[in-house]
């Protein structure tokens, strides 16, 4: 099973789309296993997003992550990185397709509802921003076998 880091951030929380979103992750079958609502600390926004450190948009970027809560989620599954993406579509919400998360719901560049890592590997590292390895609840969903075919999960 493949974990994978999804951020909810301020104009989720304001827009009142907490819930919206979670769903659309469980209904896609993946396993929430870790969750915090919490305000970002500048240091974990540095951390999180230090692959922007010197792009134009990187102050901007800090300040708005900064500026209210946000909910810090952990999912698994299989293939979870790469269906989280697809479910949350294009990165600006203009470009995002109909039906994915920033498809519907945003329509700017930043304020784009949620953040989602890109690769396992990347995962792992924000996932360690956020969360000890006991905050983490591990627990295999009963429909398991409705979800996967038998050879995925081999």
């Amino acid at each position: 099973m493949e974990k994978t880091f999804v951020m909810l951030k301020p104009d989720c929380i304001s827009r009142r789309l907490i819930g919206e979103v979670i769903s659309r992750l469980e209904k896609k079958g993946l396993n929430l296993i870790g969750i915090k609502l919490l305000k970002l600390e500048k240091i974990q926004a540095e951390r999180l997003y230090e692959i922007h450190r010197g792009k134009q948009f990187y102050a901007h970027l800090l300040d708005y992550a900064t500026s209210g809560p946000i909910v810090a989620t952990v999912w698994e599954g299989f293939h979870a990185v790469g269906t989280v993406r697809k479910l949350i579509g294009a990165t600006f919400g203009y470009e995002a397709e109909p039906g994915s998360i920033r498809g519907d719901f945003a329509l700017s560049r930043g304020h784009n509802i949620v953040h989602a890592s890109d690769s396992p590997e990347r995962s792992t590292y924000e996932i360690s921003i956020f969360f000890r390895n006991n905050e983490l609840i591990q627990n295999l969903p009963i429909d398991l076998d409705a979800i996967y075919e038998q050879e995925e999960r081999a």
